[in-house]
């Protein structure tokens, strides 16, 4: 899913293309993508876009007419930059938007379709797409602390909740817990003071960070390869490959559909957190330590 860093770096480039031009058109293709019925789309049409915000993870276009669009990836949900009049890619598109200098095609490439549009009037509607959680990058310490400890969870679960903190999801969290040394399933309200620090300066650091990095990538193009897998990150992704800060093997919690990765020795002290398929098939067997683990592969 698009997180903080690349819902930024969507907006800036999106930015310099369609600030101040009219939306001449919306085409929308997937019955499952529009998700309101009044104000119609076809309202937003002839309309010029005013503005660009970011509520967490999503995209709001404002209009002429005190009109909003809303728009929610998802996990899949990408945005595509196209000549004019671009037609919409079968099986994987679901809406265009089109502009006097090009066309936004929207596509997932998901057997779920779970992107959503909404159209609004007046910004009073907004507050309703907001979870609630804190923007980290504009709130201090105590802000986020208080955030952080309202409700008693792991801090792999904090950090994703969109309800304590805003904008961050699975791959950026795994990236802050690196770098902030500390363990995904560490209870929050066990953290001391200096941890509590580390977590909020790495929070800051890793988004700005990736932001700006991102950014750059794009230059003056569009974010065509937005991905929760960067050659560059120190965790997400990594699994069984070396930690760049002391060269340990990345390990992986597995739980549904999502993977938290982590380095053993900077995070958890050498022990290994147990994933639960695996845990519960290999049971007294499942290693307690990177050091059992290691010496089980030389065996």
């Amino acid at each position: 899913m698009p997180e903080l860093p690349n819902i930024v770096v969507y907006i800036q480039s999106l930015a310099t293309r369609i600030v101040g031009q009219p939306l001449q058109h919306v085409r929308v293709a997937s019955p499952f993508l529009l998700r309101t019925v009044d104000p119609p789309i076809s309202a937003v049409e002839g309309r010029r876009v005013l503005a660009l915000r970011r509520i967490g993870k999503r995209i709001v276009m404002e209009l002429e007419g005190d009109l909003f669009i809303v728009l929610h990836l998802m996990i899949a949900g990408r945005l595509r930059w196209r000549p004019v009049g671009e037609k919409i890619p079968a099986k994987v598109g679901l809406a265009a938007f089109d502009f006097p200098q090009g066309t936004l095609v929207l596509t997932e490439a998901a057997t779920k379709k779970r992107a959503s549009l909404y159209v609004v009037r007046g910004e009073e509607a907004l507050p309703a797409f907001d979870a609630g959680g804190i923007e980290v990058l504009t709130a201090d310490f105590d802000a986020f602390r208080t955030a952080l400890l309202r409700e008693r969870h792991t801090l792999k679960r904090s950090l994703t909740d969109p309800r304590i903190l805003s904008g961050i999801g699975n791959a950026f969290s795994d990236e802050i817990l690196h770098r902030a040394r500390l363990s995904p399933v560490q209870m929050v309200d066990r953290l001391t003071e200096p941890q509590l620090h580390q977590l909020y300066d790495a929070i800051k650091d890793v988004l700005t960070e990736w932001t700006r990095l991102l950014s750059d990538e794009v230059g003056e193009g569009f974010p065509e390869k937005v991905t929760a897998f960067h050659p560059r990150m120190a965790m997400h992704g990594r699994y069984g490959k070396p930690c760049p800060d002391c060269g340990t093997a990345v390990q992986r919690i597995v739980h549904a559909s999502n993977e938290t990765n982590y380095c053993p020795r900077c995070q958890t002290a050498g022990k290994l957190l147990a994933d639960r398929s695996l845990s519960r098939l290999l049971h007294g067997d499942w290693p307690a330590t990177i050091e059992e683990m290691e010496e089980k592969r030389r065996q």
